[in-house]
């Protein structure tokens, strides 16, 4: 009798590991260049993937176009940060569930002469004045991302705006515009995280930053089901349920870049 429980144990772990594994997932998810270029996803999407057994790609463009591929069903899942657009999108019944992930600012950075004189300004409306009053150049994302969004709201506030050749569009995601800046001695509006991440490459220097008006959300949404036909529900609310968990959370609240935290958690249980 004992030999027969040993040989039935054993065949049982023969079985075990002879069973093919569980297909991996895939989850695709539409988000902003700024959760790229920091590397955040780079640090948080393993440690989802791990625990879900899922594959996330990840489509990394401005939220205006990150938002479209949701609209599309081409993505499953999308993290943004354009509040009205977000809103919009939900009320048209593209997307399910939005949850607030997280936040931090945005920032005006420029060359370290400062044509414009705004340096260690809290005052963002007062600075984008200045900016164009001196004719300094300013680089735009031009790209209907969240920042691009932002930036356009607040030169309408500010009743003004470069004129000419000292206005550039770019049409380019926030790193490259970091870029664009530091070689033709350019202001920029960008978000925190990306800028400490370009921050030694580029020698931008921060010109404004401290105003609430600045404060910039971050938030993930499903992309309805009942809307896009073979979307991967599933999956874009394990991520949304994971992200939005205390262990995702902590997660976010512990990446750094340059010994700097660069995003904050922020979701509160309804």
């Amino acid at each position: 009798m004992l030999k027969l429980t040993r040989y039935l144990a054993v065949l049982g772990v023969l079985l075990a590991a002879s069973a093919p594994a569980p297909a991996q997932q895939v989850i695709r998810l539409s988000t902003t260049t700024s959760t790229e270029n920091s590397g955040l996803l780079q640090y948080l999407l393993p440690k989802f993937e791990a625990r879900a057994n899922a594959r996330v790609n990840v489509i990394s463009v401005g939220t205006g176009k990150a938002l479209e591929l949701a609209k599309n069903g081409d993505v499953d899942v999308t993290l943004v940060h354009a509040r009205t657009l977000e809103d919009k999108f939900v009320a048209e019944g593209h997307g399910v569930n939005r949850r607030d992930v997280m936040y931090n600012d945005f920032i005006i950075v420029g060359p370290e002469s400062d044509p414009a004189g705004i340096k260690g300004s809290r005052d963002v409306l007062g600075a984008m004045k200045k900016i164009a009053a001196s004719g300094s150049k300013f680089i735009s994302r031009g790209d209907n991302s969240g920042t691009d969004v932002m930036e356009k709201a607040y030169w309408k506030q500010a009743g003004t705006q470069p004129q000419g050749s000292a206005y550039v569009s770019a049409g380019l995601g926030m790193g490259e515009v970091l870029n664009m800046a530091a070689e033709l001695r350019a202001y920029t509006l960008t978000d925190r995280a990306t800028y400490v991440t370009y921050r030694a490459r580029t020698g931008l220097q921060i010109a404004v930053e401290g105003d609430p008006k600045m404060f910039n959300p971050y938030g993930i949404i499903a992309v309805n089901p009942e809307k896009s036909k073979g979307v991967n529900y599933k999956g874009a609310m394990q991520l949304v349920e994971w992200i939005t968990s205390s262990e995702g959370q902590k997660l976010i609240g512990a990446f750094k870049v340059e010994g700097q935290q660069v995003f904050f958690p922020s979701y509160k249980a309804q």
